[in-house]
C-alpha cells in the first residue's frame, strides 16, 4: 500500500547519489482505492488513425486498426508493468460448424512477451472477420435498478465511462453476411474493463451459433510452472467475473462454466516442459449457446469482466473486488434488517410485523416452513399475500417470501435429463425450459406484480444443469438448455431489479441482479452451544468478506432449535438468553452484515425489545461506515480479542474499529491499527462509545497504536475521524 510513497522516495536518492539506474515515472500520483476522482475513462485516436488507446490512468488498452485491429497493449499506466505477453483475435465465433476469428493479427513468432518492433511485420489473416469501424459513447445502463431502500450513499447507476464498439464485417469469400461487434466498457477509477459481442445477422436464412469466445487474452502468467503437478494453482493476477455465474456462493465456483484458464498453443518457449501454463483466457460458455440467429436479428452474449490487480497483497486485492461490485452491482450494498417468520397465520404475521416495526427492523420474509406458498394460484393466497403487503407498509415494513426451485423433483416429464455420465448438481432440479418452468416463472411475475411482496428468497436457483430432453419446449436440446435455462431466470432477476424487488439468491447472480447471498457458513454449525455460535459467526464473516462487502453476504441467528442442538443451542427463551442474543446481534451489525433472525418473533418481554431496538439504533446511527469495506484485523480464535475495522475516505467517520472479547474475563490489550485505507494521516481524532476523543498520532505505515479494554463476552468499538 506504500508502494508509491516509496518508489519516488527511492527515486530522489538514487537522483541525488548519481545512480544511473531509472525508475519509471509515475503519471498519476495518489491511490485510486482512496480517490479514485482522478481517473477519468476516455478514448483517443492516435498515430494518424492508425492506432485507438482505451485508457482511464489505471488501465491502459492499446489498438492496432490496420491491417486488422488487434489488441497489442494492456498495461498498468502507473507502474508500467504490462499484462500482455501477445496478440489474439479479439473474439472467435463458430456458426454452423465452421469458427472464425474476430480481429487479431498473425505474424508473431515469441509469445512470451509482445515486442513492439514486430508490429510492421504483422499481418492479417484473410479468413477472420475483419475490422470496419467503431463507434463511442457513455456507458449505458444494463439494466434498470429501482432505487428504493438505503444503499451506500456514493454509488452512481450506470458506472461512469466510456463504451467502445468495435465492428467487423464477414470475409467477402463467404456466402453469408454477418457483422459482430466486440464492445468494451471502461470505467471511471477502477482498472476493469467489460466486454461482450454481438452478432447481427444480414443474411436471407438462419444461422446456429455453436459457440463463442468473447475474450482471448494472453496474459502473463503468475509464475513459471516448471513442474506439472503444479499446473493451474496459480493462474495470473486478474479478477475475472461473468453475468453468467451460478452453482456456488463464491466467484471462482460459481463462474466456472462461463470462463476458463487455458493452456496457450501458440506459447512454444514456456518453461513449462509440456506447455500447460494456464495463461489464456477464454470468456464463453463450455456448453452451447446453441443459439439461432433468424435474419435481421441481433444477438448478445454474457458479458465478461477483467479487473487488474495492481497487487499481490490480499487486502487491496480483495478491496479491488468491492469496489468493483459496487461499481458493477451497486444494488448489492442495500442491506436491510430482516426477520424470517416460521409462520403465515395472520396473528402471527400481524405480529412479525409490528415487532419489526418496534424495535427498527425494515423488512419480513415467511420464511421456509412458515407454510406459505406463493406458487399456489388459489385465489386465496394472493388476497392473504395482499392483506399482509397492506399491513406491513402501514407499519414501514417490507414484507416477502421463499421460493425453493432446484434441488427438487417434479415429475419425470419436467425434471432435467442429464447427458450420459452427468447429474443434477442438488441431486434433483426440474428443468426451466419445460413446460412446468414456463408456468412457474409465470405465477413468480404475476405474484409480484399483484401482492405487493417487495422481496423473494430464491433458494436453488438454476445451477446450471444441462437438459438432454427434446420434448421440453423452451429449448432444441442440450447444446442450448444451459443457455435458455439461464436466459430464463436472469431475465426474470433483471426485472426484480427494475421493480426494485429485494433478491436473496443462495447463489452469485449478483452481476444478473440479485442483492445478497450467504456469506458461508456450515448450517450444522447453528446446532453447536451459544457461546460456540458467537465465535463461528466471526470467524466466517472474516472469512467471507475478503472478495464480498458486508452487505453482500447473509449470516444467520437461529431464535429457535435448528439442525438440532437442543436448549443449549437455542436463544428462545429470549429473555432468559438475552446476553447471547446481544452478543449473537453484535456479532453481525458491527461488522455491517445483516442475519436471518429465524423464529416466531424478534423479543417476548419488553427488556429483550428494548435491548434489539438499542442495537439497531446503534447500527443505524453508524450505518454508513459500518456498511463501508472491512479491514481485516485478528481472526476470531476465542481466546484473545478479535477485530475488524471498517474503512471509508469518503466519509466524516472514516473508520470504526468493533473489539470483541470471546471470555470470561476482563481483557486489556494494545492493538495496532492499520487506518491507510480510511485515507487519514499523520494524526487521527478517536472518539469511543462513551464519546470521549482522543487524538493520537500516525507512524510512518499510517497505523495507529489503540489500548482497548473489554468487558467480558462483550463488544467494544471506537470510531476514528
Amino acid at each position: 500500500m506504500r508502494m508509491l510513497r516509496f518508489v519516488s522516495v527511492l527515486r530522489c536518492f538514487l537522483v541525488m547519489a548519481g545512480c544511473g539506474v531509472v525508475l519509471p515515472q509515475l503519471t498519476i500520483a495518489g491511490d485510486w482505492l482512496i480517490d479514485p476522482s482522478g481517473f477519468k475513462a476516455n478514448v483517443e485516436v492516435i498515430d494518424a488513425d492508425r492506432q485507438l488507446v482505451l485508457n482511464n490512468g489505471l488501465l491502459s488498452r492499446r489498438f492496432l486498426l490496420q491491417p486488422n485491429l488487434a489488441t497489442v497493449e494492456l498495461k498498468n499506466p502507473q507502474t508500467g508493468e504490462s499484462l500482455l505477453r501477445g496478440i489474439k483475435p479479439e473474439a472467435r465465433v463458430t456458426i454452423d460448424g465452421k469458427s472464425w476469428d474476430v480481429g487479431g493479427l498473425v505474424g508473431q513468432r515469441n509469445y512470451a512477451f509482445l515486442d513492439p518492433t514486430v508490429f510492421p511485420n504483422l499481418r492479417t489473416d484473410p479468413q477472420a472477420f475483419q475490422f470496419v469501424g467503431h463507434e463511442v459513447r457513455e456507458i449505458q445502463e444494463r439494466m434498470p435498478w429501482k432505487q428504493i431502500r438505503p444503499h451506500a450513499p456514493d454509488v452512481v447507476w450506470p458506472p461512469r465511462g466510456v463504451e467502445l464498439r468495435l465492428d467487423f464485417a464477414m470475409p467477402k469469400s463467404e456466402n453469408m453476411d454477418l457483422r459482430v461487434s466486440v464492445h468494451y466498457e471502461l470505467y471511471d477509477g477502477l482498472p476493469c474493463y467489460g466486454k461482450w459481442i454481438s452478432i447481427e445477422n444480414r443474411s436471407e436464412k438462419e444461422m446456429r451459433l455453436d459457440r463463442y469466445q468473447s475474450d482471448l487474452l494472453a496474459a502473463i502468467e503468475h509464475t513459471s510452472e516448471v513442474d506439472a503437478l503444479s499446473i493451474g494453482l496459480t493462474p495470473p493476477n486478474l479478477h475475472v467475473e461473468t453475468e453468467m455465474a451460478m452453482g456456488g456462493m463464491t466467484s471462482q465456483g460459481a463462474n466456472r462454466r462461463s470462463y476458463r484458464w487455458v493452456a496457450d498453443p501458440q506459447y512454444d518457449s514456456q518453461v513449462n516442459y509440456e506447455k500447460k501454463t494456464p495463461c489464456l483466457l477464454e470468456v464463453g460458455p463450455d456448453l452451447g449457446p446453441g443459439q439461432i440467429i433468424h435474419p435481421g436479428e441481433r444477438w448478445e452474449s454474457y458479458r465478461g469482466w477483467v479487473l487488474a490487480h495492481d497487487s499481490t497483497d490480499r487486502e487491496r486485492c480483495g478491496l479491488s473486488v468491492r469496489k468493483m461490485f459496487r461499481t458493477l452491482a451497486p444494488w448489492v450494498t442495500e442491506n436491510p434488517l430482516m426477520m424470517h417468520l416460521i409462520a403465515s397465520d395472520e396473528a402471527s404475521v400481524k405480529r412479525a410485523i409490528d415487532q419489526c416495526h418496534d424495535v427498527g427492523f425494515e423488512m419480513l420474509i415467511l420464511s421456509f416452513g412458515s407454510g406459505f406458498n406463493l406458487e399456489s394460484r388459489n385465489p386465496e393466497v394472493l388476497k392473504k399475500a395482499q392483506s399482509f403487503a397492506a399491513y406491513a407498509a402501514e407499519k414501514g415494513i417490507e414484507i416477502g417470501s421463499y421460493s425453493l426451485l432446484a434441488s427438487r423433483s417434479v415429475n419425470k416429464e419436467t425434471d432435467v435429463v442429464p447427458p450420459p455420465g452427468e447429474k443434477p448438481v442438488f441431486g434433483n432440479s426440474p428443468c426451466l425450459g419445460s413446460e412446468w418452468g414456463k408456468q412457474y416463472f409465470d405465477r413468480l411475475y404475476e405474484f409480484h406484480r399483484d401482492s405487493g411482496f417487495r422481496l423473494l428468497e430464491h433458494d436453488g436457483s438454476y445451477p446450471g444443469d444441462p437438459c438432454a430432453s427434446h420434448d421440453h419446449p423452451g429449448h432444441n436440446d442440450v447444446n442450448d438448455s444451459r443457455w435458455n435455462q439461464w436466459k430464463q431466470i436472469s431475465t426474470f432477476y433483471r426485472w426484480c431489479r427494475g421493480e426494485g424487488l429485494f433478491l436473496n439468491v443462495p447463489d452469485h447472480y449478483f452481476l444478473a441482479g440479485s442483492n445478497k447471498t450467504g456469506m458461508g457458513y456450515r448450517e450444522v454449525n447453528w446446532s453447536l452451544p451459544r457461546e460456540e455460535q458467537t465465535i463461528h459467526t466471526r470467524q466466517n464473516i472474516y472469512d467471507g468478506t475478503w472478495q464480498k462487502t458486508p452487505s453482500m453476504g447473509w449470516m444467520f441467528v437461529p431464535l429457535t432449535e435448528y439442525h438440532g442442538g437442543g436448549p443449549k443451542a437455542t436463544i428462545e427463551p429470549l429473555d432468559q438468553n438475552i446476553d447471547h442474543y446481544r452478543n449473537m446481534i453484535r456479532s453481525n451489525l458491527a461488522l455491517g452484515v445483516q442475519a436471518c433472525y429465524r423464529g416466531p418473533r424478534l423479543f417476548d418481554t419488553d427488556r429483550v425489545r428494548d435491548m434489539v431496538k438499542s442495537q439497531v439504533d446503534w447500527f443505524k446511527a453508524h450505518r454508513e461506515i459500518l456498511e463501508s469495506d472491512l479491514i481485516h484485523g485478528r481472526r476470531a480464535d476465542a481466546k484473545s480479542l478479535d477485530w475488524m475495522l471498517h474503512a471509508n475516505p469518503k466519509l466524516r467517520e472514516k473508520g470504526l474499529v468493533a473489539i470483541f472479547n470471546p471470555t470470561g474475563a476482563e481483557m486489556t490489550e494494545t492493538l495496532r491499527i492499520p487506518l491507510y485505507y480510511t485515507g487519514i494521516r499523520e494524526k487521527t481524532a478517536v472518539v469511543d462509545a462513551a464519546g470521549n476523543r482522543t487524538n493520537l498520532p500516525l507512524d510512518r505505515n499510517d497505523s495507529v497504536e489503540l489500548r482497548a479494554t473489554v468487558a467480558p463476552h462483550s463488544m467494544q468499538y471506537f470510531v476514528f475521524e
